[in-house]
């Protein structure tokens, strides 16, 4: 009996120490905040009233710049299921499980009823003290192996953006200021103003 009842709770909650899939991940609680990584959990805390305000603003004008196209903006909590070259991994293959801030999809054959299966177009991710290592180091790699074109770091304590770009195998970096306006160039024309989004 205890048996099952451990079972049970190991079922609804990540446990630290050992591996998961996305398969497990679907069984977890869904007050439980957490990104899946190389099969590990990591907790996610509340975002911060400054956090969603910079994620807010940079979503509408994403979103009013795509009305009538093909490309779609997600906010988080949307679940990303990144791999690396393959594309018909089962759920209980997959072994990564992200939550970006924004991403940009245009491929519709990506889109599933639980979200995103395979690399977002764009990924956009606004830094907190507790995942700026892990925005800038693993899951900026993870990105990029994955096929991810651009990835946006936003830095709310320093008003500052960094853009990766992927071209050709190799990566190009550009930083703008709260001033500025930064070219998304997965999409030709639209810009971001950030002094609107830096208030």
């Amino acid at each position: 009996m205890n048996n099952e009842k451990d079972m049970m709770v190991s079922e609804a909650v990540p446990v630290y120490n050992r591996r998961y899939t996305y398969k497990d991940y679907l069984k977890w609680d869904d007050d439980i905040r957490c990104e899946l990584i190389d099969g590990y959990p990591y907790m996610m805390s509340a975002p911060t009233i400054r956090h969603q305000r910079l994620l807010g603003r940079m979503y509408v004008q994403l979103f009013e710049f795509l009305k009538g196209k093909k490309c779609e903006v997600f906010l988080a909590p949307f679940d990303v299921r990144l791999y690396a070259g393959l594309s018909d991994l089962t759920d209980d293959a997959v072994d990564t499980v992200v939550q970006p801030d924004l991403v940009i999809i245009c491929d519709e054959a990506k889109l599933d009823k639980t979200g995103c299966k395979g690399a977002p177009d764009m990924v956009i991710e606004i830094l907190s003290p507790s995942s700026t290592d892990k925005d800038k180091m693993i899951k900026y790699w993870k990105y990029f192996n994955a096929g991810v074109r651009e990835y946006w770091i936003v830095d709310p304590d320093n008003n500052k953006l960094m853009v990766h770009l992927l071209e050709e195998d190799y990566q190009v970096i550009h930083t703008y200021s709260a001033g500025e306006k930064a070219p998304v160039s997965i999409l030709p024309g639209c810009t971001i103003n950030l002094q609107d989004v830096f208030l």
